[in-house]
């Protein structure tokens, strides 16, 4: 892979898999034991209906646990994206247990029996070039603005549970069409298309491996990705090849940053920023003003960098 750099202090590693997990329950504990054992950080999401978890830690100590879960036979075979990080970008260890290890809210949806069909990475592109294509980021509205294929059309959900109400408001729009959809590591379309496809539409496919494998796989000069993929940890964003991207998060709300919005008069670093500043009020942004100002003096001190520190701050 191209950004699989030894060298790096921390392996990350995004992965999933459904599958029928009977007795998910017992994996919690002796999965977290391990992970702990190991120092690796991250969240993990057990549900009968399989895994789902981004996690971080060495080389030696990912690798280990990629062989743990590949032990257990409903987990062998499991979809894994790797890339790596400057600092640690998780704070903690956490093993869920969980309804779904994606949650639509919509029963009777099995990716299993249903998924759309797989797009190579190498194959997306004349795919979402083919003008009887239509293209769908499953994303929700904040990881868009951050990046998405040229063309996509953009649901504007809030979360994932909104999906399936905007997918039967638009039917008539995705009937007679390819439609083509495409998440951050895949695991959102396999029940995005499955649920697509209950709808009777039956020429639904999505990007296997998802945009990390896209930016992974596909040259810049020949990418059709524009912008930067928001991931769901303290990088905040990769790019072209999965390298780090600018993207920042507001340390108020949460909300991923592009460098435009880090320019606005309302972005104050690890207070405020535009998404924000209506919402929170006086007393609000002085407690956080307070945190922000604990953060460098422990940096002047000399420990460890802030997780996710502002680079100008």
């Amino acid at each position: 892979m191209k950004n699989d750099d030894d060298q790096a202090p921390f392996r990350v590693a995004a992965l999933y898999r459904f599958c029928r997990l009977d007795g998910f329950e017992a994996l919690k504990a002796p999965l977290a034991a391990f992970c702990c054992a190991n120092g690796i950080k991250g969240t993990l999401l057990l549900a009968p209906e399989g895994i789902n978890g981004t996690v971080a830690g060495t080389a030696a100590a990912v690798g280990g646990l990629v062989a743990y879960l590949a032990a257990i036979p409903e987990l062998d075979g499991i979809e894994i994206k790797y890339s790596t990080a400057a600092v640690m970008p998780f704070h903690r260890m956490k093993v869920r247990l969980k309804r779904e290890i994606v949650t639509m809210g919509v029963d009777g949806v099995d990716p299993l029996a249903s998924a759309g069909t797989y797009v190579a990475p190498a194959d997306w592109n004349a795919l979402i070039a083919d003008p009887g294509t239509i293209v769908v980021d499953t994303r929700n509205d904040y990881e868009v603005r951050l990046g998405t294929f040229e063309g996509a059309v953009d649901p504007n959900t809030k979360s994932f549970r909104e999906f399936p109400a905007w997918a039967e408001s638009h039917r008539n729009e995705l009937e007679g069409r390819k439609v083509a959809m495409f998440c951050t590591g895949g695991i959102r379309c396999e029940k995005a298309t499955a649920f697509v496809k209950s709808l009777g539409i039956e020429d639904v496919f999505h990007l296997k491996g998802g945009i990390l494998k896209y930016l992974e796989d596909v040259p810049a000069g020949e990418s059709l990705w524009q912008g930067e993929c928001f991931v769901f940890d303290e990088r905040v964003s990769v790019t072209n090849g999965l390298a780090e991207g600018e993207a920042q998060l507001c340390r108020a709300c949460r909300h991923p940053l592009t460098p435009e919005d880090m320019r606005s008069p309302h972005y104050v670093a690890g207070i405020s920023c535009a998404w924000c500043h209506e919402t929170r009020s006086d007393a609000d942004r002085a407690r956080y003003a307070e945190r922000h100002r604990q953060v460098e003096l422990a940096e002047a001190r000399g420990a460890a960098p802030h997780i996710g520190r502002s680079s100008d701050t």
